[in-house]
């Protein structure tokens, strides 16, 4: 076993089932956005908590800007943690970008996955028209980038808002706002540019290992249509539209992202 790997990316392991279940988070968080939906886990599953390098308690020293440069640094990094624990089979769970990395993981490294969860996810951010709605202009990455280069704060109090929204429930854009606060700001804008400025779309029709697609509504980030696009294009996908608002329904709507995946689950394992 590779410790150095599980160091680096901050590995944490809990609960003791048969089959194991990989909780990816997104773009600026670390594994803790995951607290309120692990218990409803442990009991059955082998669940598996990471950091991507520069993010959370991960091991910092290991980012390399030439390696993060484009999503493949962190494809590498799930495929490594995969072939430290020796995982097989295994459900991925990614938020937001983290589902295509968890995606492009699978096909390379297909017999590592038995299924893929994806939370809000987009495989392209920016607009191509006239058949592509990814919901950005070039000129609203632009300008998100040169906020977070002028002020970084400010860009994590604006982005959070943006991505949890729910003015009833301040302490999740609190939550939120903290984590990209607790990143280092140039390596968080690296983050940000390879997610931003990623285009999966081509790589879809080559996933083997079926899907599950949860679109929020009112989720500026990932807007309806990407639900659509995706269950269109993903091979053995199938998509549930939420109830759930924004895009973070795993800190918002904990128990309608836990009760739709144990029933996708249920249906695909049983």
């Amino acid at each position: 076993m590779n410790k150095d790997v599980l160091l680096r990316n901050n590995v944490k392991i809990i609960g003791n089932g048969p089959k194991t279940i990989c909780f990816a988070h997104g773009f600026g968080c670390d594994q803790n956005v995951w607290s309120l939906m692990t218990k409803d886990f442990v009991d059955e599953y082998r669940v598996v908590l990471f950091d991507y390098v520069g993010s959370g308690n991960s091991d910092k020293d290991a980012y390399d800007s030439n390696r993060y440069r484009t999503l493949d640094g962190y494809v590498k990094d799930v495929i490594e943690i995969y072939e430290t624990l020796d995982l097989k089979d295994s459900i991925f769970i990614g938020h937001s970008v983290s589902s295509m990395i968890g995606m492009l993981a699978s096909i390379k490294k297909p017999d590592y996955f038995s299924h893929l969860i994806m939370i809000g996810p987009s495989p392209r951010y920016l607009n191509d028209p006239p058949t592509y709605h990814g919901g950005f202009e070039k000129e609203d990455i632009k300008g998100l980038l040169d906020m977070m280069e002028k002020n970084y704060k400010n860009w994590a109090h604006e982005f959070a808002n943006i991505a949890v929204g729910h003015p009833d429930q301040p302490d999740l854009k609190q939550t939120l706002e903290k984590s990209f606060c607790a990143m280092d700001p140039d390596i968080s804008k690296q983050f940000a540019e390879a997610t931003f400025y990623s285009d999966c779309r081509k790589y879809l029709a080559e996933v083997t290992v079926s899907s599950l697609i949860l679109q929020c509504s009112a989720d500026i980030i990932a807007p309806d249509e990407i639900g659509d696009y995706l269950s269109a294009n993903l091979p053995n996908s199938t998509l549930y539209k939420m109830e759930a608002t924004f895009h973070c329904p795993h800190l918002s709507h904990p128990e309608e992202t836990i009760l739709l995946i144990k029933k996708y689950l249920q249906d695909v394992l049983h």
